[in-house]
């Protein structure tokens, strides 16, 4: 290659390159360099100020030996799995039910997409009414004769954690199912064709033949579903306070809690580092089987 062929490329689409010098350095200012304060700050006893007064890894023993915080990643841990599963599964099953070119179709997608219109705050309330023993679903159901019928998955503390995911799989679910339907209409029909020829079942050519062929769709479900969970915050705060006691604790709030209602900064940055540290060990590794090594085999 010429030597003055990467001039050339440097100053190719220069409007551009120029254009997101903003936003770079928005992002390396913001966003890298607050991640590095706050990790630098996580080994200090900083109470209502930060202060440089480094204490080890005092702020992560005691974080780690702590039973809210040790509650609140059992339940990150509960929500993030059954979530990802069931939001996928019932977003792909919806979707491949509404591509059949089914009647009314558009009035369809808009019901099953307008909860994802809906603050978390609203769809928190919403679903605290429902689940309500005194005037939701089991009020209704007792009403019908069912006395025995219990239904109150926010006011028992072993199944609270379930009561929050109902939420938000009401509200996620219809995004989900629209990426997936957005996928299944770029399937050239011809592939459905052959299958059909073939004698091929319905089920094994999703599984088979379809599904791989929706591999970047299925990221990008991942990528949304995922950092959804990571963020599992106001969804709590609006149906429990994280109750019944600290039942329904999440991450977020805990890190909330102890930055702006307890002071305690150290406590904070410890916590929130480690769920810096926790996607990082999942996105690093699908970066580079997805990047780095994709290139190594092309």
């Amino acid at each position: 290659m010429p030597q003055n062929a990467r001039p050339r490329q440097l100053f190719r689409n220069l409007n551009a390159k120029i254009a997101s010098i903003p936003m770079i350095l928005t992002a390396l200012c913001v966003f890298v360099g607050g991640t590095i304060w706050t990790v630098v700050y996580s080994f200090t006893n900083s109470k209502l100020l930060p202060r440089l007064n480094f204490v080890g890894l005092d702020q992560y023993h005691r974080l780690w030996t702590t039973q809210r915080w040790l509650i609140s990643i059992e339940n990150l841990a509960i929500y993030g799995i059954l979530s990802l599963i069931f939001s996928l599964l019932i977003g792909f099953m919806l979707a491949a039910l509404m591509d059949q070119k089914i009647r009314f179709e558009n009035t369809f997608r808009t019901i099953f997409l307008y909860p994802f219109a809906m603050s978390f705050i609203v769809t928190g309330l919403v679903w605290q009414w429902i689940l309500n023993p005194e005037f939701g679903i089991q009020h209704i159901v007792r009403g019908f004769g069912f006395s025995t019928f219990t239904f109150d998955p926010l006011y028992n503390q072993s199944i609270v954690i379930y009561g929050v995911l109902i939420a938000g799989l009401w509200q996620g679910t219809g995004l989900i199912m629209c990426l997936m339907l957005a996928g299944l209409r770029g399937i050239d029909e011809d592939i459905w064709k052959a299958a059909r020829v073939d004698g091929i079942p319905t089920w094994k050519t999703y599984l088979l033949i379809i599904i791989p062929m929706m591999r970047p769709v299925f990221i990008t479900t991942l990528v949304i579903i995922t950092s959804g969970i990571v963020k599992l915050y106001d969804l709590v705060v609006a149906q429990t306070g994280g109750g019944p006691g600290i039942a329904s604790e999440v991450p977020a709030k805990y890190v909330y809690d102890l930055m702006f209602l307890a002071q305690n900064l150290g406590q904070g940055f410890a916590a929130s580092t480690m769920m810096l540290l926790s996607v990082l060990i999942v996105v690093i590794p699908w970066a580079y089987l997805e990047f780095g090594g994709g290139r190594k085999h092309a």
